[in-house]
């Protein structure tokens, strides 16, 4: 028996920890939202399993210079090449029409990140730092890749549970958003219907990401990776004329790259790391920066009606929040409960695209004053 010791002591059985096996469960319960409720499966899939590797002694695969996930994470995320990758993809799924036909949307989605800054100064208030306060605080723009890039600036060390709350909220945006919109919103307000959208010209959605790219990355430099690679992605989209690099944008190399997003991001997710008290109180302050992000949405909606003419369904309100296009669909879920007929799916995506932008400038100005 004593003999077999030496050759238990090679194995990674030697080695594990309660704190290890603790980081398997997480992992195993992200699997299964991924595979059984279908919550974000693409990202929180990786993740777990990112999760589970990050966890096994003596495998080395985030030891810095010679593991492979370490090389991801360091290449991918650490060099800012994977979520402006993501970014150009979205890019290319993104239609800024039904923004474009109605410019004052674009304000609900700024409103929706008044989460954001307020959950910034709580946390800093809690006794995080600053930089760790700006990381938290994004989680409030519903925006995963955002918030890798911001956390892989600001603080690394909280990149994996960061990332884990965003797509995590973003997931249950279904079951998040619905009460705080009946609580803000009368019956009344719900059964607002929209006027119909106007056409947009090609040549609107074509010079749209040509000049967003210029006013918003000279207002916001920092901004420019992730803005730069999407309004790219959008400009293959509208030009019409390079369809095969707008269906790779949109298919192989966003699904490539979203692999080497998961993965490095769940692999930096380590017992030691992970299991602190601090962990819980980031998921709850990134649970109130989303909650506060689609109240200000509303509300902003709400006073917006006081001067407007043609009232705007404070519905959409919820929907500028960075989670595209699930936010769009629960607006036009809540209001179809009330009047069937009722089709706010279109109005909710010009918000909804807004605050993608509007996010993505949040981290921009963070990324400037804190960096």
């Amino acid at each position: 028996m004593n003999a077999l010791l030496p050759l238990f002591q090679t194995t990674g059985f030697f080695y594990l920890t309660p704190g290890m096996l603790l980081m398997w469960l997480i992992a195993f319960v992200l699997i299964y939202l991924a595979v059984a409720k279908d919550y974000e499966p693409l990202l929180l899939l990786p993740i777990g399993f990112g999760i589970i590797l990050a966890n096994l002694p003596l495998a080395n695969l985030m030891t810095p210079e010679e593991g492979l996930l370490w090389r991801f994470y360091h290449y991918g995320i650490q060099w800012e090449i994977v979520p402006p990758l993501i970014f150009l993809g979205l890019g290319a799924l993104t239609d800024f029409g039904p923004m474009l036909s109605r410019p004052s949307l674009i304000f609900l989605g700024a409103g929706a990140q008044a989460g954001v800054y307020v959950t910034f100064f709580i946390a800093s208030a809690m006794g995080f730092d600053i930089k760790e306060a700006a990381t938290i605080g994004i989680i409030g723009g519903a925006d995963g890749p955002t918030t890798i890039f911001l956390a892989a600036n600001l603080a690394p060390h909280l990149l994996g549970t960061c990332a884990v709350a965003a797509y995590s909220y973003m997931a249950m945006v279904p079951i998040i958003q619905p009460p705080i919109m009946r609580l803000m919103t009368s019956k009344n307000e719900r059964l607002i219907r929209m006027t119909k959208l106007r056409k947009v010209g090609r040549l609107e959605k074509l010079l749209f990401p040509i000049v967003a790219t210029l006013v918003i990355i000279l207002l916001v430099p920092a901004a420019a990776p992730l803005m730069a690679m999407f309004m790219l992605g959008n400009l293959f989209r509208e030009a019409k004329v390079v369809e095969r690099l707008t269906h790779a944008a949109q298919n192989e190399l966003l699904n490539i790259v979203t692999i080497f997003l998961g993965l490095p991001v769940g692999a930096t997710m380590n017992a030691e790391v992970f299991l602190q008290p601090r962990v819980i109180f980031i998921f709850f302050l990134g649970l109130f920066a989303f909650m506060i992000s689609t109240a200000t949405g509303i509300l902003l909606a709400k006073i917006m009606n006081l001067f407007l003419r043609d009232k705007i369904n404070p519905l959409l309100g919820a929907a500028g929040v960075s989670a595209v296009p699930m936010a769009a669909r629960v607006v036009h879920k809540v209001a179809a409960q009330e009047d069937r007929k009722n089709y706010l799916l279109m109005y909710a995506m010009g918000p909804n695209v807004a605050g993608v932008i509007g996010t993505v400038i949040a981290a921009g100005i963070f990324l400037t004053l804190l960096k």
